[in-house]
């Protein structure tokens, strides 16, 4: 399975690569992560946990970094066993460019496989699965250096999420 897409992000290219090389942040942006630890030179290891569809499985496994060009460019390789579940393992090209607002325009490439009881569970709701995670890491990294996004608001003026109680939405009022 194969994807790609780019995001901006309100911050230098060397600090965004920076950031990558950081086993806490990496922590904080891979969904699920439970321990991340390790350098660039040596790799890293890490334990996820994900629930895909009706496998929930812990991964163990390595993340290494290669290809890399301080501030401009970098793969994530990573690959993990989740025992009965399966294996799954990718790669990411990432680079790094200054965009028109004084930030980072990241763009990714990344390339995943899964195998074992994962495979099994079918090329769409695994490829979904893949996408979800490569928009969160990235989405995760961009909150890194901007804090949450503001939450949008619906045609009422509340905030996106926010759910009248059933006698509003019955009345069209709370």
């Amino acid at each position: 399975m194969q994807m790609s897409d780019t995001r901006e992000i309100q911050a230098a290219p060397s600090d965004v690569y920076a950031a990558l090389l950081d086993p806490e942040v990496l922590k904080a942006c891979v969904p699920g992560a439970q321990e991340v630890s390790g350098n660039p030179t040596d790799g890293y290891e890490a334990t996820v946990v994900q629930k895909v569809g009706p496998v929930k499985a812990t991964f163990k496994g390595t993340v290494t970094m290669s290809d890399m060009v301080e501030g401009q460019s970098l793969t994530i390789a990573g690959e993990g066993k989740g025992g009965a579940a399966g294996f799954a393992k990718g790669s990411a090209s990432v680079t790094f460019s200054s965009s028109d607002s004084g930030g980072t325009l990241l763009a990714y490439d990344v390339d995943a496989k899964v195998g074992g009881k994962l495979a099994q569970l079918g090329s769409r709701l695994i490829d979904g699965f893949a996408k979800k995670m490569a928009d969160q890491f990235f989405s995760n990294l961009q909150q890194h250096f901007e804090g949450p996004a503001a939450p949008e608001e619906d045609s009422e003026g509340n905030p996106e999420g926010e759910k009248k109680g059933w006698l509003g939405r019955l009345t069209g009022r709370e």
